[in-house]
């Protein structure tokens, strides 16, 4: 995958931009936030002024506050489990993919398995029956529930590449199987692993404010989702507080976009087919 390439698509840069964005504003929280986004010292349900410039919650609870804290949780959920989907793709397809025989039709199994399994359906089930609330289980429920995909592209891709001279002549000079994927394989297959990543984040920040707004996380916790389930739950937007409603789903979409925006262009530049479109 070219850098270079990387850096002229405009789909990267504007990917790149969102996600640097949303990034500062996770890092800079406390120095950015007015208030903390538990305190609840303040007249509730009030509209936007100069001291709240998003208005409060039923709660009394600053809104941009929270907004801004909720950008925290978001990340660690999408960045954390497209980091665990990614690796049980790699193990699963790349691995099954190169050693083929009864080892890949074991893997290629339990990922058709979870690849016929409904998506929503199962990380509900999983997640309602979880005591412990909080991201950590949503990062479990997402990860486990979503990693079949990307095995999958990436089983094919090793398959392709373990027919090829360079591959075929490391296994004549006697290198072991790890070493192989690991040296010769995985590096070979780096763009489709980048966009698979982003494309993990993707489903994994959907999914997370998906079980939060249904209640299945941690409801006391700040997180973008956590203030989609209140604002519904004590009807903002009938109350005319649009803002507290809008705008943590328009940064939850405007993430989704840059993984997507970033899925893409990594896809188009590794893919010579995309490339000459």
């Amino acid at each position: 995958m070219s850098l270079r390439m990387l850096l002229r698509n405009r789909r990267a840069l504007i990917g790149a931009a969102i996600f640097a964005f949303f990034l500062l504003l996770a890092l800079l929280a406390p120095v950015l936030a007015p208030y903390s986004p538990t305190d609840i010292n303040f007249p509730p349900m009030l509209g936007p002024s100069p001291r709240h410039l998003l208005g409060t919650t039923a709660n009394g609870q600053d809104v941009l506050s929270q907004l801004i804290w909720g950008a925290r949780p978001t990340l660690v959920v999408g960045l954390v489990t497209a980091s665990i989907t990614t690796a049980l793709g790699l193990v699963v397809g790349v691995f099954g993919g190169y050693v083929g025989g009864w080892v890949d039709e074991i893997l290629s199994t339990v990922t058709n398995v979870f690849l016929v399994m409904p998506g929503l359906p199962l990380m509900i089930i999983v997640a309602a029956y979880i005591t412990v609330k909080g991201i950590t289980p949503i990062i479990f429920v997402v990860a486990v529930t979503g990693w079949a995909w990307g095995a999958r592209v990436l089983r094919s891709q090793a398959l392709t590449l373990r027919h090829q001279a360079f591959v075929e002549a490391a296994q004549m000079s006697g290198e072991s199987r790890w070493r192989i994927v690991l040296t010769h394989i995985v590096p070979n297959m780096l763009g489709i692993i980048v966009a698979n990543f982003f494309g993990a984040a993707l489903y994994a920040v959907l999914s997370e404010a998906g079980l939060e707004f249904l209640g299945l996380g941690n409801v006391n916790t700040v997180t973008w989702g956590t203030m989609l389930y209140w604002a519904e739950n004590d009807e903002a937007l009938l109350m005319g507080l649009w803002q507290w409603m809008v705008l943590p789903g328009l940064c939850i979409a405007l993430l989704g976009t840059a993984f997507g925006l970033l899925n893409f262009a990594v896809d188009q530049v590794v893919n010579p087919r995309l490339r000459r479109t």
